[in-house]
């Protein structure tokens, strides 16, 4: 990269690489190069472990080059751009388009113009049936590849589930073919959608009805599967983890290490998405778990770490794991961080031992202002929780609270919404009732309320949004409940959960719209200096595409849904079954005191979390 251009953008060391513990290899000996992009600035992917673990399991293959790919800021595309640049890796500095395959990691939904963004920035095509032989195979995986179908026709196939093992093997599939002379793209995706986990989009045909919804989703030849599992690394105590990783240039979004502890949920909240399509729970031991976290330390130089999981006090061996990383962490004077923790698992005994439990700000998330709704949501939490969670951080001198909500949940009354208003009451309320409270303070509360976002594989796939107006509507009526000074109250813009929720439920015919907007220049729409709700309206009234009917609709029971043809191993009707137990406002057991019959079990697992 000319470095007078790089010293005319913000930032330069998101682009210049050299990195203490990137890979670099030597060609000659590689067989298939691989570029693995996170859709987003560098900041942002350098901070993915998802991001780190795919980059190291790929480069432990000798004959395999990973190399890492980024967004560009828009400073730095309008300097490409005038000097006729190729978007490059990190490692080797070389065009993305020259090689074998580039890979997208999807975290959430508005980077999908990014991903095309970054497309062209490569000087490729951006629809796969356009690109030939010379370009790379483009994959995507992640969260939301589970439904892939907006993004269908931007990409050769996808990973669905996990990718430690998924794509070594695909790779592998690809330096076979290449070496025997039989490869042509056409038979490679061919070969390629009859490993488990991988869907080729462009194999599988989708008609519709007259109303617009989906009437067949049919394979195009006998030989591939009508559904695609999604893989699972089935012992993570084997599966390959990055204690030695790159370290970044420049301050990232988690500047820490990051231990992941587990994988899955036992809980089952009905609106999350997560803890469905992460089932079933496998845990690795806190031998391995230790031995990981004092390499990580050795090779990093960071003096905090992150302990990693959807409720890592669900871990089955919390309390020998706190001991023994708390001694650890406070000889070595490393910062401890829990960040999952639930209500009802929120003790005296983990702020003692957890140090940024002692020192930093408490987050809980109640989610609903009600025990009514609590319990249709399937939380499992009630307001004595939470109170005596605050009580155990006052009895210690915290002043400051932070709570999380949602508004718009199915069933949800005005009744629910001022209960938020008086949940955060009660704990500035139990402040003051506390004897130990620190007395040289006043307490605080924020409360921080998003939109909920019906996500595929929930019990609340088949629900409607509310419309943005009626979010708006709910989020002014609790600002006007709140009215002590104490309690600070913060909302997410209801548009950008609308348009999170459009591609989140969306059949592949929102890829005319994604294209249109990337021709418009449409890009990081995560960001809200580059959001542009109105520009959005404008792409689908012109792509003839009613963004409600995706949204604010809801679906048919017995319809097809667009991401029907991946089996996530939970059923479909385990989620009706857990539906209809939420309007009828009935909690679930977790998995450890019941087996609720997911099925999810049929995937295996070394340790999974039901019998």
């Amino acid at each position: 990269m000319n470095s007078t251009i790089l010293k005319s953008v913000l930032k330069p060391g998101r682009y210049s690489g050299g990195e203490y513990g990137q890979i670099v290899k030597d060609k000659k000996g590689i067989d298939c190069r691989f570029a693995f992009c996170f859709p987003d600035t560098y900041e942002i992917g350098m901070s993915n472990m998802g991001m780190r673990v795919l980059y190291g399991a790929l480069n432990a293959e000798p004959d395999i080059w990973c190399e890492r790919v980024f967004a560009p800021w828009t400073d730095m595309q309008e300097k490409m751009r005038e000097h006729h640049l190729p978007l490059t890796t990190l490692e080797s500095h070389d065009p993305v388009k020259d090689f074998d395959f580039l890979g997208f990691t999807l975290q959430y939904e508005l980077c999908y113009t990014t991903v095309l963004s970054v497309l062209q920035l490569s000087g490729m095509p951006l629809r796969a049936a356009d690109r030939g032989e010379d370009c790379p195979i483009v994959i995507g995986g992640g969260h939301c590849a589970f439904n892939p179908e907006p993004v269908a026709e931007f990409f050769d196939l996808f990973s669905i589930g996990e990718g430690e093992e998924a794509l070594p093997e695909l790779c592998r599939l690809y330096i076979d073919m290449k070496k025997a002379g039989d490869y042509t793209k056409e038979k490679f995706l061919h070969a390629a959608a009859k490993l488990e986990g991988f869907y080729v989009p462009s194999l599988y045909s989708v008609d519709y009805n007259a109303d617009g919804t989906i009437a067949s989703f049919t394979p195009k030849y006998d030989d591939i599967p009508v559904k695609i599992r999604k893989r699972i690394v089935k012992d993570l105590n084997k599966a390959y983890y990055p204690t030695k990783t790159y370290m970044p240039y420049i301050e990232t979004v988690q500047d820490k290490m990051t231990l992941e502890v587990y994988r899955g949920c036992i809980r089952g909240c009905r609106f999350c998405q997560a803890g469905m399509v992460c089932r079933p729970v496998r845990e690795k031991t806190v031998d391995k778990l230790y031995d990981d976290a004092k390499c990580m330390y050795e090779h990093s130089g960071y003096d905090e770490m992150t302990l990693s999981s959807l409720s890592i006090s669900d871990y089955s061996h919390i309390d020998e794991l706190t001991d023994k990383f708390a001694a650890w962490a406070t000889e070595n004077h490393i910062s401890l961080s829990l960040p999952s923790l639930r209500l009802d698992s929120f003790t005296r005994e983990l702020m003692d031992k957890v140090s940024t439990v002692r020192t930093g700000s408490l987050t809980f998330a109640p989610e609903a202002g009600t025990q009514r709704l609590r319990d249709a949501i399937n939380k499992n939490v009630c307001e004595q929780d939470l109170l005596r969670a605050v009580n155990v951080a006052y009895d210690v001198g915290k002043t400051s609270v932070k709570l999380y909500f949602m508004n718009g949940l199915p069933t949800e009354t005005d009744e629910d919404i001022e209960g938020i208003a008086l949940l955060a009451k009660r704990v500035i309320e139990a402040f003051y009732e506390n004897p130990n409270h620190n007395k040289q303070r006043r307490p605080s509360v924020t409360v921080s309320v998003s939109c909920f976002v019906p996500k595929p594989f929930t019990p609340f796939q088949w629900e409607k949004q509310n419309t943005f107006d009626e979010l708006m509507r709910k989020q002014d009526f609790l600002k006007s409940k709140i009215t002590d000074r104490k309690i600070v109250y913060n909302y997410h813009d209801a548009t950008v959960s609308f348009l999170e929720a459009v591609f989140a439920r969306g059949d592949r015919r929102l890829s005319g719209a994604l294209a249109l907007a990337a021709e418009k220049g449409m890009q990081f729409d995560a960001w809200s200096e580059c959001f542009d709700f109105e520009k959005w309206m404008e792409v689908f009234k012109e792509a003839g595409i009613d963004p409600h009917f995706y949204a604010t609709r809801g679906f048919g029971l017995d319809e097809i849904l667009p991401w029907d043809m991946i089996d996530i191993g939970v059923t479909k009707e385990f989620l009706l079954r857990e539906r209809e137990k939420a309007y009828a406002g009935i909690p679930s057991t977790n998995c450890r005191e019941k087996c609720n019959g997911c099925g999810a079990n049929k995937l295996g697992g070394e340790r999974t979390c039901c019998p």
